[in-house]
């Protein structure tokens, strides 16, 4: 489930994830950048003149999940190799006036306390109803016992209590974005 911050994601991939108008947040990110950019294949120079933006300009900063220790849980899983997608509803990206993610986006994935531990790269994005999510992406999630059966219970638990409050419902057929990623650079 993700959170969309400057992003947005789902049962791994959209949640509550820290305010980035935060100026100290904000210089953790972009020192973090700077360290972890190299690794996305961005020069290093320090953003001098001339420099492209996306050289110099953080990219996206979220966090998993709508709490800081599915936060820190998920995130576990993907320092660990373990996770290797996430999920979120198109809902979610509309809501927060986000575009959905494409393959060779960049991200940074902050932690429960809001810090940023992991650069990742975007290598794949499908949009499905969540009845058609496989089991080999419920597999890549990296979650529970991994399996297509716990991946759909956790996340329609996860998906009905977020969107409750909202204007959407949860239903077998709504929209999920599956998203595969790759971790550049972590701390």
């Amino acid at each position: 489930m993700t959170e969309p911050t400057n992003e947005a994601q789902g049962a791994g991939t959209s949640g509550s994830a820290p305010h980035l108008a935060d100026t100290d947040q904000a210089d953790r990110i972009t020192r973090f950048w700077d360290t972890a950019r190299p690794s996305a294949g961005r020069t290093s120079h320090g953003g001098a003149v001339g420099e492209r933006s996306e050289n110099v300009v953080p990219p996206p900063a979220w966090a998993f999940g709508d709490h800081p220790q599915l936060a820190d849980e998920l995130l576990a899983l993907v320092l660990a190799g373990t996770k290797t997608a996430t999920a979120s509803l198109v809902v979610e990206y509309e809501d927060a006036s986000e575009q959905l993610p494409r393959a060779g986006d960049l991200s940074i994935l902050l932690d429960g306390a809001g810090d940023p531990r992991a650069l990742v790269r975007t290598t794949e994005v499908e949009t499905v109803p969540f009845d058609e999510v496989t089991a080999e992406h419920a597999w890549a999630e990296g979650e529970d016992d991994r399996t297509l059966e716990s991946w759909r219970e956790q996340h329609e638990r996860y998906w009905r209590r977020t969107l409750a409050g909202t204007d959407h419902e949860f239903d077998p057929s709504v929209p999920v974005v599956c998203e595969r990623f790759e971790v550049l650079y972590s701390e």
